[in-house]
């Protein structure tokens, strides 16, 4: 079934103002950096229609956004240049500009009708969105696109785990995973002189930016924007799909999508991708194993993000886990290192450093691998507070979907977020425990370092 309608319950009024006597309706694009299946925009690209008056995209390019590197920047301003000139093929003008993004939406915003924007989960995120609702002269609404199923309908509390969550998706799943049409646009708006960065040279645009160029950019490896993930999805699917469920926690294998990273910046609409698989005529346990990583336990990472206010300190932790872990705080370590160390990949153990050099090199690190080594920062760290900093640190620093929802609550996880008490042992006391040997018993981690040394000496 295709449709133009958003549903309700992804639309929210983000203040009490009328639509006021503008020239255009301005869509503050943030988090949904794309032209296809972008609730946000197409809501905007009816509100115009439905005015009579044109639609502006504006996105706003913030230097040295917290955590955020060359790496990053490069990546997103790959998928942003890919959204402008989608939506110029549709009649659409957009424009990036330097500044604050709350800033440069509630500038333009001064000459709007409306403003339409979309919607994220993080502190920060959700400030600049207040603060324009709270500060534009006239009307503004958040849409909600970046989820199958809107975070608050899903749930009005954390979710203690998936178990807890999944029946809450599924209960109202298959209503939102329906194809979006774009709407006709009624009144173009590539003509409006309305000045913005030239996207055309990404090389200028940031060498002008005052930004950390610690981290090398990954053009060679992955290349940001929605034609990218499109073509990257379709690889996927015809040649790695069909050992999905076989290969999924394998490392020493390539059987996994790589949206992660696209659906981080907005690139790709997770409904777009869980239509795809659904229509992909893959075996049906290699459909439900991808959906479930893609909506549940990707829109927990959400649930926890949005209801956790310390979503990214030790202290957001569940009770059994804090106390466990001051219990065991002064057990005696077997090996510990700095986090210069760590970060060099410095460590007696192989297969923790093969990991360690995948993300740095290709900011990419298999799921299987990402939950071993996040376990050995916590064994291998003075504090659980240490570890927590350095894991959340390093993840940040070189993952190309670092910062993410998932980010913080995948690192809650190593921890003892969503999840129960083990069996009690040194330093992790019941907090789960990940060992070397389980690694030769589940998967091949000495295939997985040759596969590792073999991408970074090519």
């Amino acid at each position: 079934m295709a449709t133009r309608e958003v549903q309700d319950e992804r639309v929210q009024r983000l203040n009490d103002r009328e639509v006021a006597d503008g020239g255009y309706v301005l869509y503050w694009m943030q988090a949904s950096q794309r032209a296809r299946y972008n609730h946000a925009l197409e809501y905007a690209v009816q509100r115009a229609n439905g005015l009579g008056q044109r639609l502006l995209v504006v996105f706003g390019l913030m230097d040295g956004y917290p955590e955020a590197n060359l790496r990053h920047y490069r990546f997103m301003l790959e998928g942003l240049r890919d959204a402008r000139e989608r939506l110029e093929e549709r009649g659409i003008k957009m424009v990036v500009r330097r500044g604050s993004p709350d800033d440069v939406a509630l500038e333009l915003g001064e000459e709007a009708s409306v403003i339409v924007c979309d919607r994220s989960y993080l502190r920060n995120q959700r400030e600049w969105r207040e603060r324009v609702g709270r500060e534009a002269r006239c009307e503004v609404v958040q849409v909600e696109s970046d989820v199958v199923v809107p975070v608050e309908l899903a749930s009005d509390k954390k979710e203690y785990a998936a178990r807890t969550l999944r029946p809450r998706i599924h209960a109202h799943r298959d209503e939102f995973l329906v194809e979006l049409e774009p709407t006709p646009v009624e009144e173009q708006s590539v003509n409006m002189s309305v000045d913005g960065l030239d996207l055309s040279n990404l090389d200028g645009v940031l060498d002008e930016m005052s930004i950390d160029r610690s981290v090398e950019p990954l053009s060679h490896l992955f290349v940001g924007g929605a034609t990218e993930a499109g073509k990257a999805m379709e690889r996927f699917l015809r040649e790695n799909f069909g050992s999905y469920v076989e290969n999924r926690n394998q490392p020493q294998t390539d059987d996994v999508s790589h949206m992660s990273k696209y659906l981080h910046y907005g690139h790709v609409s997770p409904v777009e991708l869980a239509l795809t698989v659904k229509g992909s005529g893959a075996p049906q346990e290699s459909i439900d194993s991808y959906l479930e990583e893609l909506i549940v336990r990707r829109e927990l990472s959400m649930n926890f993000v949005f209801y956790t206010p310390d979503y990214d300190a030790v202290s957001c932790l569940p009770g059994w886990a804090r106390q466990t872990l001051e219990e065991h705080r002064e057990d005696e370590r077997e090996y510990v290192y700095t986090r210069g160390q760590l970060e060099d990949a410095g460590t007696h153990d192989e297969y923790w450093n093969a990991a360690m050099k995948e993300l740095r090199y290709t900011g990419y690190m298999h799921n299987y691998m990402r939950m071993y080594w996040g376990k050995k920062i916590l064994e291998w760290t003075e504090t659980p507070e240490r570890a927590y900093e350095t894991t959340l640190y390093l993840n940040n620093k070189y993952f190309l979907d670092g910062r993410d929802p998932n980010s913080f609550a995948n690192v809650s996880w190593v921890f003892g977020q969503h999840d129960q008490g083990w069996k009690e042992r040194p330093v992790y006391g019941k907090v789960r425990y990940m060992a070397s040997g389980g690694l030769e018993r589940k998967a091949k981690p000495k295939e997985y370092v040759e596969k590792v040394e073999s991408r970074i000496e090519s």
